[in-house]
């Protein structure tokens, strides 16, 4: 509840607070008491329910005003947290003295105003500079010095602070990284992207402007080091060191492509207000979006759930989390559109080296079944879904060879030799689509110019208990079998066998091979085009990383056309108030050389825009009896002790000469200032008072 500023002598305190947009009310004195009461006495006059679930009617007013808020701002915010929501809705409703969720529907719908109002009050913006100190505190001692450690000079550290609000939490973890970067001497480069989906928040971080209250919550030597304060101490900015090192940007987590190939994720207290669905679809997403052994930095209220498998725990109480390897890859599919799940299934898993013979005494049973295998052991290959072999056994050189043109290639499906390869692939197809096995007995295979007779078996194994389909191994059996027996083997063998029988083979028996060969290729083509559909998921989910890519490329060149546009405002704005106030001012950097200058300046300097760059001591001036200018502009600026002198120029008028050192925000030295300020009439004056005097002194005596 703030005071209209209209009513008010100076409206200076009360558009500040409206300007927050947490104003609810904008009152003139006399009715601020009856609208208090009325909120108070609809808030809180009635005893409170017992917490229970909606009524079916209630859940369809909330439907209904999840609709209007997504069509007039976009967001949708029904999978956030019921029992949120309805708290945001009931308080909404007792400002207007709204009695039922029906009629705060059809207020809504006639009232767009108030969509916008209810938006605001939905994002729940709490946030502080350093919130929760000792969680800022573990980051400081345990994360940042890891950020650094091994990496090369003039790399960058990349970090993600989604859900930012008014940007103090961004704030806190850069000036953290800026202090350590300092200690370090390092020239690695810092780049935080902090996201929101209030637009307004946005613009509040991007101004870096907070109010005094601040320093309760940032300790005297960093509110120094870090902020300026405003000339009537009522509020603080950013130094432009820190503020340039975040990139701000207005983005939904939720439905956006993310961040990726980042160090730190600090995402504090956002997940506490969305529902179970959401949070499992961020969760794999944050790991995702890190690099392997990134960090993830969640609010104290908050954890990653079921997700243990993706992150290891640093500090359960202050919920730092580090990203560990997927090594199933098993929580991608989870990432929705941001990452479409493909058939491409990362494996990772050890290869089985046996151990050394000698190095220990083995078992009875071992040994037994070792002698067994040896026996009795078929050629046999452990691969993967997509063929990549694992571990091989037995002498294999009879049915795989390394491709042509290609070396180091490990995947069965290139290496098989002519007469299994389609076969293979298809039984391995089936195996992955069925998780059962698939035996094509009777195939022949062309082996060092002689045609062999296998029998082919892919059979699923288990690397675990409990597996998934993307942990699933095979097993790929090639046992030699008899000699070719047209009945028995496969089709493609079948077919061979019957044309080489001659025309004289039984005619329905050709047309049954005929017929089992028609369905072996179309299998083996359903089995290509189910491939050719891997590819193009996998093609889509480089796209989807392409777009994460082009999210930040977006944000980070919506961040500098935010500053070009802040910068010409300030240009145009300096330039008009030079200009403006008609003293004649010339900028210089270290070495002298003209920075820029007022009009004014040109009748005292003889100066054109083509000067810009050139040294001073060049300029022909106007001024009549001093030369001093260089002299005395290297005088302040070794001395930084500013310098006034009276000059005249040719055409009789008088300036007052001052130059003084030139100070950035961050009381750097860049140069100096050199103005003249118009004394002539007060130099007119002063002459004729000295004049004055003089008579009255010749009068008197």
């Amino acid at each position: 509840m703030v005071q209209n500023p209209d009513s008010t002598e100076y409206d200076g305190m009360p558009r500040s607070a409206i300007a927050t947009g947490l104003v609810d009310y904008e009152l003139p004195p006399a009715e601020m008491p009856a609208q208090l009461i009325a909120y108070v006495t609809h808030a809180f006059g009635k005893p409170p329910r017992p917490a229970s679930a909606p009524a079916p009617k209630a859940e369809t007013a909330l439907k209904k005003i999840f609709v209007l808020v997504r069509a007039q701002m976009g967001h949708d915010f029904s999978q956030y947290k019921p029992s949120t929501i309805h708290r945001r809705v009931k308080r909404r409703m007792a400002v207007h003295q709204i009695e039922t969720m029906d009629g705060y529907v059809k207020y809504l719908q006639q009232a767009p105003a108030e969509v916008e109002a209810l938006f605001r009050d939905l994002l729940i913006g709490v946030t502080s500079f350093f919130r929760d100190p000792e969680a800022f505190k573990v980051v400081e001692e345990q994360i940042i010095p890891k950020l650094f450690a091994g990496k090369a000079a003039e790399a960058v550290i990349p970090v993600w602070a989604p859900g930012c609000s008014t940007g103090e939490e961004a704030y806190s973890l850069a000036i953290l990284l800026a202090e350590h970067q300092g200690a370090m001497k390092q020239t690695v480069k810092v780049q935080v992207f902090a996201t929101d989906i209030d637009a307004q928040a946005i613009a509040t971080a991007r101004s870096g402007l907070y109010p005094a209250s601040i320093a309760a919550d940032i300790t005297p030597e960093r509110l120094t080091r870090f902020f300026a304060a405003a000339p009537d101490g009522s509020a603080f900015r950013i130094h432009k060191g820190i503020r340039d090192m975040l990139i701000f940007s207005e983005q939904n987590v939720i439905k956006d492509p993310p961040f990726s190939k980042l160090d730190l994720i600090s995402c504090r207290n956002l997940l506490i207000y969305l529902g179970g669905e959401l949070q499992k679809k961020l969760v794999p997403l944050f790991h995702y979006a890190l690099n392997p052994g990134g960090f993830l930095f969640l609010g104290t209220s908050e954890t990653v759930g079921e997700f243990m498998d993706l992150f290891t725990v640093l500090d359960r109480k202050m919920k730092l989390y580090q990203r560990r390897e997927d090594i199933h890859n098993a929580r991608h599919a989870v990432l929705g559109r941001f990452m479409p799940p493909t058939a491409t299934v990362d494996m990772a898993f050890p290869r089985f080296h046996e151990k050394a013979a000698g190095t220990r005494k083995l078992p009875l049973r071992e040994l037994t079944e070792q002698a067994l295998l040896q026996q009795l052991s078929p050629v046999a290959a452990l691969v993967n879904g997509q063929g990549d072999i694992l571990y091989l056994h037995g002498r294999t050189g009879l049915y795989l060879e390394p491709a042509p043109g290609e070396t180091g290639t490990s995947n069965i499906l290139k290496m098989a030799r002519e007469g299994l390869r389609h076969d293979l692939a298809t039984a391995l197809h089936k195996a992955v689509g069925t998780r059962d096995s698939v035996c094509y007995p009777g195939l022949r295979v062309k082996t060092n110019g002689e045609t062999t007779t296998v029998n082919l078996t892919v059979r699923p194994v288990t690397a675990a208990p409990a597996a998934t389909p993307a942990t699933l191994l095979y097993l790929i059996i090639l046992e030699q079998g008899p000699p070719f027996d047209p009945k028995g083997a496969h089709p493609a063998a079948s077919l061979a066998g019957a044309w080489a029988n001659g025309p004289d083979t039984d005619v329905d028996e050709r047309i049954a091979v005929l017929k089992q060969e028609l369905r072996a290729k179309e299998e083996y083509l359903q089995t290509a085009n189910e491939e050719l559909e891997t590819s193009n998921e996998e093609l889509k989910s480089s796209n989807e990383d392409m777009q994460s890519v082009n999210e930040e490329l977006a944000t980070v060149n919506a961040e500098l056309q935010t500053k070009v546009a802040d910068l010409s405002r300030a240009n145009n704005d300096m330039n008009n108030l030079l200009a403006g106030t008609g003293i004649a001012t010339v900028f210089v950097d270290h070495g002298l050389h003209i920075l820029r200058f007022t009009p004014a300046a040109t009748r005292i300097i003889n100066l054109i825009l083509s000067d810009v760059g050139r040294p001073v001591g060049h300029i022909v001036s106007n001024l009549v009896g001093y030369n001093r200018l260089v002299a005395d502009v290297e005088g302040v600026l070794d001395t930084l002790i500013p310098k006034e002198v009276e000059v005249q120029t040719q055409a009789g008028d008088w300036y007052s000469l001052r130059i003084q050192p030139y100070r950035t925000l961050g009381n750097v030295i860049e140069g100096a200032v050199i103005t003249f300020v118009d004394i002539t009439e007060m130099k007119k004056i002063r002459d004729e008072l000295r004049k004055a005097n003089e008579r009255l002194r010749l009068a008197g005596k």
